[in-house]
């Protein structure tokens, strides 16, 4: 078959051409846009992802320590439940006979009252006293020479009060008859 191709027809094929071409490269140029807008979103949805995920891991993180701050702070309340039920039992029972306390004083001045001599002990730790310090009985010396001393009260039921577990000597007063 021989088909005859005339000027006008060729300049339609061309123009179709052209037009088909500009078509091609507007719906590529379309498809590139699409494509990076596409990409552009995709990245931003992956920054927001990983962002989300560190987010979540600190989230983790400090709801973890929280947890273990609670469930230690529980334990130091059920504690202090337990030392309160004991030192209201103890307040309901009364002082016994021959209970001692420990007064610390500081320079000759009473400071806190101590169930034992250890526990006097070591609250002068935390005010500077080394806590492998040496103590030494005071002999007759005043109480106020010294930076921190311990004396033990012991409960008398005659006297309905705590007593010096040691009296100190009798010195007598100048001018007394």
């Amino acid at each position: 078959m021989i088909r005859i191709v005339t000027r006008k027809r060729l300049a339609l094929l061309e123009a179709d051409t052209h037009a088909a071409f500009e078509r091609a490269r507007q719906a590529s140029a379309a498809a590139s846009a699409a494509t990076a807008r596409h990409a552009q979103e995709l990245s931003g949805a992956l920054e927001r992802a990983e962002r989300a995920e560190a987010t979540t891991d600190e989230v983790g993180v400090l709801l973890a320590g929280a947890q273990r701050e609670a469930a230690e702070t529980e334990k130091h309340r059920l504690a202090l439940s337990l030392e309160l039920r004991r030192l209201r039992a103890e307040l309901e029972r009364g002082p016994v006979e021959g209970e001692a306390l420990t007064v610390l004083l500081h320079y000759g001045e009473p400071h806190t009252i101590y169930r034992s001599l250890d526990d006097a002990h070591a609250d002068t730790a935390t005010h500077g006293v080394p806590a492998d310090a040496v103590w030494s009985p005071c002999g007759e010396r005043p109480a106020s020479v010294f930076r921190w001393r311990c004396e033990p009260f012991v409960y008398s039921a005659a006297s309905n009060g705590f007593r010096r577990a040691f009296e100190p000597d009798a010195v007598p007063v100048r001018g007394a008859a």
